[in-house]
């Protein structure tokens, strides 16, 4: 009977709590006692909103726990909760206000309330002034929008809530626009809004006068995506050529040391082409959401323009501009002139500014508007005046304005440029070969004879189209291989020979088993390669164009056109025998995005000054001792001996003392007459 006289229901709610979660139908009365308590107490707090009352907290949380048992009764509990945040949020306690917030992401969480209002509510709670209310809102809108989307898209409460989320974006409170932008950035990184409409809503925050705003949504637009980068290089390349293609093609015939170097050539070709396969990573690929680019772009540039925020700022609207520029191709003159201000060596962050230089240049912006920018660029970088970092930055950025608009260099520039090769800084060499090599790919026509190579069959074809001008072929470039293959089986026929091994043959104990033998292809590839050879340029259209008509293409027949095409960057051209070398090219293959190690990049690390020799140094020894051995005392509050003082003392106040005299040296007329009275005394002693 003890137990009972300890059971007080109408003041222990955690037990109260407990019952009626058992059995909410036996405990019916004292759940509606309590619930006219808290009624009460609402009362009260609408009288006085700013007094703190532990109490309605404590009967708050104690119903959101046991709502969903009396549904019924609890019908209006979510929507009075939400007129006390919305009235009076301003002004309640901080404690209370927390309380009411956690019973009502309790009630979501058991599905007796409505999202959308609910999340509409804690946006508007985000202009309070408390950070672990924020900070606990942003967790709940975050993963409670991330439960809607999980089985499928919820289209009608996404649209409702970025339509809200546009107002909030242009709301006068800096910290609940910068956490509504933070909520779509983060759902958009989730993949959970990764549409075109959250992209769009995010662009309007870039015209923001709130700089966090600004910042925080132009980041959005520059960042990456790991999850997708890790994902692009995880990818099987089993499609295309494989290195045992390559062998197999190279191999035949007689080995010499010429093959082996035509073998080690196609190997490098076949790891250029595999980056050049490899998926380029975009920015989320957000900017490609983007559905006016060019209006976009425009308004960006207008701002930057007439923008007075700091340095950074600026920056960060230049690369998001030449980012749009190139990635959508558009046409905004206006921004070379812009840019061609801070081209100079002793800007700063100029490394990125030519970055954005060169990132807004492609083929359909009028060579005439790109070619000031390189030549600003070739007269404040590439001078003997500078130093070898700066002029190595200058050819690598006219190397990447050249890749992407090849047609704003002029062949008296691309010479200068290409004297370089023979420069003592060896990164200004290799800078200038890089951008030589770039044109015996692109049209070594435009350079001198000696800079040229060694022409190939793909050097040979290079050629730069017209501004405007576009190339369409009728037929698959390197179909001809098909054709040459089809004729070799035609006439050798193509046959398996099967042969029977069975134990009388070899002997052995084992049953008798098919074993295949298909006869190696070496011989008939070495010969599909010299006809390839001497075959004459229009015979080799004309083939290429019959077999593109006459059939489909298998992934087995691209794979042989790919290897064919990739011999043609190692084969010397027709009737060319020169044996000068190609210079290697270590460049990867460039995609929409440049980064800036392409613009920094240095071939040799410059020598380290004193500083940053000795901060080297110093970082080696953390792990070390200490060279001088430190004599400890037993009791670290003993006095010093006068040894000790001593040697703490000034020299002046010491120099006549006894530890510190020292003997005078003699003169040598002094030893003379020293040595003199020593001998006549060593005399008279004798006597």
């Amino acid at each position: 009977m003890s137990g009972r006289h300890n059971n007080k229901l109408p003041t222990n709610l955690p037990q109260l709590q407990n019952l009626i979660k058992r059995d909410p139908q036996s405990y019916t009365e004292e759940f509606l006692q309590q619930y006219r308590h808290y009624q009460s107490n609402v009362q009260i707090l609408k009288l006085q909103p700013d007094k703190p009352s532990k109490e309605l907290g404590e009967l708050v949380m104690f119903l959101s726990q046991v709502a969903h048992c009396y549904q019924q009764q609890m019908s209006s509990f979510p929507q009075e909760l939400i007129e006390i945040l919305l009235n009076h949020h301003t002004v309640l306690d901080s404690d209370l206000r927390m309380t009411l917030c956690k019973a009502l992401i309790l009630l979501r969480n058991k599905d007796l309330i409505s999202p959308t209002g609910l999340l509409e509510l804690f946006f508007e709670l985000l202009r309070c002034h408390d950070k672990l209310l924020r900070k606990t809102l942003y967790t709940h809108i975050v993963s409670d929008i991330k439960n809607l989307n999980a089985k499928h898209k919820n289209n009608k409460v996404n649209t409702s809530l970025q339509n809200f989320m546009y107002t909030m974006l242009r709301d006068s409170n800096a910290v609940a626009g910068k956490i509504s932008l933070d909520v779509m950035v983060e759902l958009y990184m989730r993949n959970i809004w990764n549409d075109a409409k959250t992209v769009n809503v995010i662009t309007t925050a870039c015209f923001s006068k709130i700089t966090k705003i600004l910042v925080a949504a132009m980041k959005f637009f520059l960042g990456k995506d790991e999850d997708d980068k890790k994902g692009s290089d995880s990818e099987s390349e089993d499609e295309g050529p494989t290195a045992r293609d390559i062998i197999m093609r190279y191999s035949t015939g007689k080995k010499s040391s010429k093959s082996k170097k035509k073998l080690e050539k196609a190997m490098k070709v076949l790891k250029k082409h595999k980056k050049k396969k490899r998926a380029e990573v975009f920015n989320f690929s957000a900017i490609h959401l983007i559905h006016d680019p060019q209006d976009f772009a425009e308004k960006l540039f207008k701002q930057l323009e007439s923008s007075k925020e700091r340095f950074e700022v600026k920056m960060m609207m230049m690369e998001l501009i030449s980012r749009l520029v190139g990635i959508h191709e558009l046409f905004l003159f206006n921004f070379y002139p812009f840019i061609q201000r801070f081209l100079q060596p002793h800007q700063r962050e100029v490394t990125k500014v030519l970055l954005c230089a060169a990132q807004a240049s492609h083929q359909l912006v009028p060579p005439e508007v790109i070619e000031p920018v390189i030549m600003t660029i070739a007269n404040n970088f590439v001078t003997d005046r500078n130093s070898g970092e700066a002029m190595t930055v200058g050819i690598n950025a006219i190397r990447e304005l050249a890749a992407r608009c090849p047609l704003a260099m002029t062949e008296d520039l691309l010479h200068d440029l290409a004297q370089y090769r023979m420069h003592k800084d060896k990164n200004v060499m290799m800078s200038s070969r890089g951008l030589i090599q770039l044109f015996r790919n692109l049209n070594p026509k435009m350079l001198q004879k000696k800079d040229r190579g060694k022409p190939t069959e793909s050097s040979a074809e290079a050629k730069i189209q017209d501004y405007g001008e576009l190339e369409a072929k009728d037929y698959i470039p390197g179909a001809e291989v098909l054709g040459l293959d089809e004729e070799n089986h035609e006439a050798e026929g193509d046959e398996e020979e099967w042969e029977s091994v069975s134990d009388d043959d070899e002997g052995d104990d084992d049953d008798g088993e098919w074993v295949d033998v298909h006869h190696s292809s070496d011989e008939e590839q070495g010969e599909m390669a010299a006809k390839l050879e001497n075959m004459p340029a229009d015979e080799r259209k004309a083939k290429a164009a019959t077999v593109s008509m006459s059939r489909l293409l298998t992934q087995e027949d691209f794979k042989k056109i790919r290897v064919a095409q990739m011999a043609k960057e190692v084969s010397s051209a027709p009737g060319k025998g020169q044996k000068r070398k190609n210079v290697d090219s270590d460049e990867e293959e460039r995609g929409e995005l440049l980064k800036l190690r392409d613009i920094e990049r240095l071939h040799k690390k410059p020598k380290a000054d004193k500083e940053s020799r000795l901060a080297t140094a110093m970082a080696g020894r953390t792990e070390r001792k200490e060279f001088v051995k430190k004599k400890t005392k037993l009791n670290p509050y003993a006095s010093t001996t006068n040894k000790e003082k001593k040697k703490k003392k000034n020299f002046m106040m010491m120099r006549h003392s006894q530890g510190v005299r020292t003997k005078n040296k003699r003169s040598f007329r002094e030893k003379q007459l020293a040595l003199k009275d020593a001998l006549l005394k060593k005399k008279k002693l004798l006597k």
